[in-house]
């Protein structure tokens, strides 16, 4: 079901990304980042709904149904160098930064900053191209709120 979506995401030149599939790809990869530590908790999948309503609109019926897309999708991406990089590609500037915050917001949202999720959100946010600054100022956005 997402092999044509990937394709088309992973091209050396990809096009900008539809609202609905930048919707997606970034919700993946808010589920690849929370599953980083081999604890995918009830905690984070209700963090990364309440996120993706709050951000596009959305009923929590279609939240969670939007995660469920997003979970599959995550589970058939590459590597996520080159599922990232893809993301970069194809998504604006402060969408990228917007979801650095959400993510740091599901890696704290089970009250714990396992190293596993911290490395892989610092190394996701350099290849979204999020300078450390932005970055930082995320994190301590999502902590306070």
């Amino acid at each position: 079901m997402f092999r044509d979506f990937l394709t088309r995401l992973t091209r050396p030149d990809p096009d900008p990304l539809t609202e609905d599939d930048a919707r997606l790809a970034l919700t993946a990869l808010l589920v690849r980042i929370a599953r980083a530590d081999n604890d995918y908790a009830g905690s984070e999948r209700d963090r990364i709904d309440r996120v993706t309503a709050a951000r596009y609109g959305l009923s929590p019926f279609e939240a969670t149904a939007l995660r469920g897309r997003a979970e599959t999708l995550e589970a058939e991406a590459p590597d996520t160098v080159r599922f990232t990089r893809a993301i970069k590609d194809a998504v604006p500037y402060d969408a990228r930064r917007a979801v650095v915050e959400a993510a740091w917001s599901v890696v704290l949202a089970d009250g714990e900053r396992a190293q596993e999720e911290d490395a892989l959100l610092r190394l996701v946010a350099n290849l979204l191209g999020v300078n450390d600054r932005d970055s930082a100022l995320a994190r301590q956005k999502a902590a306070r709120g």
